[in-house]
This record gives C-alpha cells, structure tokens and sequence, in this order.
C-alpha cells in the first residue's frame, strides 16, 4: 500500500489536514501533513486517561476510588468513582462543578469530569499532571511532538505521525496489562443515555475509560463498516483516532480547521474508506 494514500474523502478538505492509518503494529497509508503539529482538542482525553490507566496499573490510584475526596464533610459527587469520571458517568457538568445528575444514572460528557480524574492524578502520584502523562506514555512511546499544556480535557497537540504510535498503544497495549486494557475498551455503566457531542442524542451512548465506544449510535463520526468494538474519540479542533479490534485497523485523522458540518458528513465515508485499504 503507498504512504500517499490518495482517498476520495479526503478530497473534500480544502484546508491542510494529515491521516495515518496502521495495522499490525506498522503504518499501512499515510496522506497530508503527518508531521505538522496540529491541536487534538479533546483527542487529549485518551491521552490522559492512558496515563490514569499506568497510575491504576501501579497501584497509585483504584479505579473505584471515590470521583472526589470528602472534604468539610462533604462530597462533590457522592457515589462517584474514579472509572466514572473517565466515563463521563459522574453526573458533574460539562464545565462547570454543577451536579446535573446522581452518578451513573445519565452519561453526561464533561471536560470538568476529566479536570478532577486530572486533580485526582496529581494527589495520587506526587507527580504534576503534564509530567506524568510525558514520563507515562508521551517518552515511552516515543511521542516527542506531543504536548499537554493545559486542561487534561482538550489541550493537547501533536502530529498525526506521532498520535499513530498510541493509535498502536491502544490496538496492542504495552504501558498497561492486557486485563485493564480490555477493560478500558469495555462500556462502563452499559445501558446510560446521553448527548453526544456534534451527533445529538444516542441510546445508549458508550463510553469505557477515557475512550468513546461505537456500539451501535447513529449518527457516528466513524465508518459505516466499523465494528460496534471500534473505540476512540474525536475532538472538536476537527481530530479524530479510532481503532477497530475486528478489522484489526487504526486511523487517526487531524487538521488546521475546528470540527464542522463538513467533518460530521465527511468523516464516516472517510473511515469505510480506510477500511477498504
């Protein structure tokens, strides 16, 4: 397969864009500005979780800790974990502190929800939060374009050439046990409704740690012929990664404009065509 992957969708991007597409471990297709640094906008968000994910693997933080610590005898989420912060199942607001539900009841998504898993990290490894994600998976996996200067919920840059290799993470784990990898990837609180963003309302609408998972929404950024097991995310600076376990491939897709009505119609015939390779 040529690097220079020419993809009829792909046309449709007047502006600089850049996608990597791997299996097996290698990169299969390559098309536009892989090297240049792009933001990921919320594609940041498996970046940190992944790292949450090495700090669960080593026994610094549980999974079932509580979302929030008690303090003055009081709870921000009470009933709230760990794994639902990462699964957007805290019932805290998008960006704010407000509690808009009882954990586990709604899956509300939630830039704040991954700001306190963010919190929780620090008090849980000593570590700040942007050295630890660069000491735990950035440097690791060789990410050397890769940035997270701010909100663990959406600052994030990089290269699309360099976002490949945790494409390749998560499709063959090698930072966490093949255990908590599996149960990353795994709908956690099965069966909760919520809003996705850019696509509406999706019953149910899956997430695992710090991942989307397909299963079956419509509308979906992802490809008609990708499998229910396909997991990622897509962020609103026009980014996506996804990793399809069945068809054993991995893309990831970014560029210079935020997520739009041509993306939300492009993208889908984007990914059926990546898998057609």
């Amino acid at each position: 397969m040529s690097d220079d992957v020419a993809l009829p969708a792909l046309s449709r991007f007047t502006f600089p864009t850049a996608l990597v597409v791997t299996q097996a471990g290698r990169v299969i297709a390559r098309a536009g500005a892989v090297d240049e640094v792009f933001p990921l906008a919320s594609v940041t968000k498996p970046l940190v979780a992944w790292s949450a994910l090495v700090a669960v693997e080593r026994g610094m933080l549980d999974l079932e800790d509580p979302a929030t610590p008690e303090r003055d005898g009081a709870c921000l989420l009470p009933g709230a974990t760990v794994a639902d912060l990462l699964s957007h199942s805290s019932g805290v607001a998008f960006d704010s502190d407000a509690v808009l539900s009882p954990a586990g009841k709604r899956r509300i998504y939630s830039n704040r929800g991954i700001e306190i898993l963010g919190e929780r990290l620090v008090e849980a490894t000593g570590t700040g939060l942007e050295e630890w994600v660069e000491q735990t998976v950035l440097e690791p996996l060789g990410m050397a374009s890769v940035l997270i200067p701010g909100s663990p919920a959406y600052s994030g840059q990089g290269s699309a050439e360099d976002l490949s290799l945790f494409a390749r993470e998560l499709a063959a784990p090698t930072l966490v046990g093949e255990e908590l990898a599996r149960r990353a990837r795994t709908v956690v609180r099965p069966g909760l409704d919520g809003v996705l963003p850019g696509y509406g309302r999706q019953s149910p609408c899956d997430f695992g740690l710090g991942v989307e998972v397909r299963g079956g929404k419509s509308p979906h950024w992802t490809g008609a012929h990708n499998s229910p097991q396909t997991f990622g995310h897509f962020g609103q600076a026009g980014s996506f990664l996804w990793v399809d376990p069945v068809a054993g491939r991995e893309a990831v897709f970014l560029g210079t404009k935020p997520f739009s009505r041509l993306h939300a119609q492009a993208w889908p015939g984007l990914s059926d065509q990546v898998l057609a390779l």
